[in-house]
């Protein structure tokens, strides 16, 4: 096994600094230089279990000089209803397979070729649960019928499987191309696109959840857990990768695989779909906890600062940021990180919680949020300044779609999930999905930058790193 970090990974002093929530990990002076050697390149070796740390913190991903599992060792499982014709172009792809299980949900017309039927539709859950239990490979890959691999898709995938301890793995789901504006937003903006770089997924991190269009699960992992879910319409596959997480399993999350599907065919069947996605969070919320679903993860300073900034007092906000950032040399120094890098953490740290907050204000707590700022020349002024990160979002990346579109389309997405949260909420008779986790309080020992420095335990005292 050899490591590559993660790109936010950096050695600072005899500490490195990275990984999802950021952490600081003190090295020794041999540890040190483990590591500069595995950034050279080098396996990994004897050093095991400092890899395994720098794994589980996600600061660097594994990479496997070789593997035993091979494509003959994974059945498709493949829920369909009604739209039989995408599947007729997926199956051709996944010849080198053990076998494919297609499983009819109640199509209004039997699907020509599927292993399973239910006489009426009973949900994706309980599709795909009928297609694992008939499994008998090592492994199940869970296809969406629109899905299209890319050549030799499961060469990066299977390797992470040699550590016993991985249950599930999925690679890169983007849009299809296409010519009009929605086509050219979801290409650059899809919700299934988790981005291009690797991940340990958990709840929190970076990377905290897996799409069920495309991913691959260990079987006796699936037999463990008793599957998806089939009391949940919208968020199965959320669920499932969290229990297998709780459960003791780890997930990752690999962009060297790539597959392709089909963005929805017109903007009222988007809406619907980003509605229908948020009614999730509500009954997440309730089965993992409201910190798994918070619309916001600050810490309490950090929340003060802006609260005075939004509040029209920007020198207290400023005040709090400092104040609480002139805290962090003095907790890491201890971890060998000099004084200018710990204060050029602690205000990324602020800064990069604003962000959190236009998320929050403009997306979860939108449909609300977004008619009461509107009533005042400051909260107008705030929306205007949460609603221009979309526009620094379009001049970085440069899609392939004119500002107002992107930024139009973007409110849309924001809002039509923000609502789904809400009707989701209603629905369940619960806000949890809705209240913000201000991770340090109370505590005895706070830190002033939970949302973005976390070497402490859960308890929020100093971490043994």
């Amino acid at each position: 096994m050899r490591l590559r970090f993660d790109s936010a990974t950096t050695v600072v002093g005899r500490a490195l600094v990275g990984g999802s929530p950021l952490r600081v990990m003190r090295l020794s002076e041999a540890g040190l230089r483990r590591v500069e050697e595995w950034r050279s390149g080098a396996e990994v070796g004897s050093g095991t279990k400092l890899a395994k740390k720098l794994i589980a913190a996600g600061m660097a991903h594994p990479e496997f000089v070789a593997a035993r599992w091979k494509p003959r060792d994974v059945t498709a499982v493949i829920p369909v209803r009604d739209h039989s014709e995408q599947l007729a172009g997926l199956l051709p792809w996944l010849a080198e397979l053990a076998g494919t299980v297609v499983v009819d949900d109640g199509s209004r017309e039997p699907v020509p070729g599927a292993a399973h039927r239910h006489p009426v539709s009973r949900g994706p859950a309980a599709a795909r649960n009928t297609g694992w239990r008939a499994v008998k490979t090592e492994f199940v890959a869970f296809l969406d019928a629109d899905i299209r691999p890319e050549p030799g898709w499961l060469d990066a995938l299977l390797p992470h499987f040699e550590d016993p301890d991985v249950a599930a793995v999925a690679p890169r789901v983007r849009s299809a191309p296409g010519t009009t504006t929605l086509a050219r937003y979801e290409r650059a903006r899809s919700s299934l696109d988790l981005g291009p770089a690797p991940a340990l997924v958990r709840p929190g991190a970076r990377v905290s959840y897996l799409p069920t269009a495309a991913l691959v699960v260990r079987t006796s992992a699936l037999r463990a857990s008793g599957g998806f879910d089939e009391n949940l319409r919208f968020g199965e596959d959320v669920d499932l990768v969290w229990r297998l997480i709780a459960g003791g399993g780890s997930v990752r999350y690999e962009p060297a695989s790539e597959v392709t599907h089909t963005p929805r065919a017109n903007w009222r069947a988007w809406l619907r779909q980003r509605f229908e996605y948020g009614t999730s969070a509500a009954p997440l919320a309730r089965r993992h906890g409201r910190k798994a679903l918070a619309p916001l993860r600050v810490s309490r300073w950090t929340a003060l600062a802006w609260t005075g900034a939004v509040a029209g007092r920007p020198g207290t906000g400023l005040a709090v940021a400092l104040g609480t950032a002139a805290l962090l040399p003095r907790k890491l120094r201890r971890f060998g990180v000099p004084a200018r890098n710990s204060l050029m953490l602690a205000l990324r740290g602020h800064l990069g919680a604003g962000r959190f907050l236009a998320d929050a204000v403009t997306r979860t707590w939108g449909p609300v949020a977004i008619p009461v700022l509107a009533w005042s020349k400051r909260g107008r002024l705030v929306l205007a300044a949460a609603l221009s990160r979309h526009l620094l979002d379009w001049a970085r990346a440069r899609p392939a779609v004119g500002p107002l579109p992107w930024l139009l389309a973007r409110v849309a997405d924001d809002v039509s999930y923000g609502a789904g949260v809400w009707r989701g909420c209603l629905t369940e008779r619960s806000a949890a999905a809705l209240l913000p986790d201000l991770s340090d309080w109370p505590t005895r020992r706070p830190s002033p930058l939970t949302d973005t420095l976390r070497a402490t335990d859960p308890m929020g005292k100093p971490g043994k790193r």
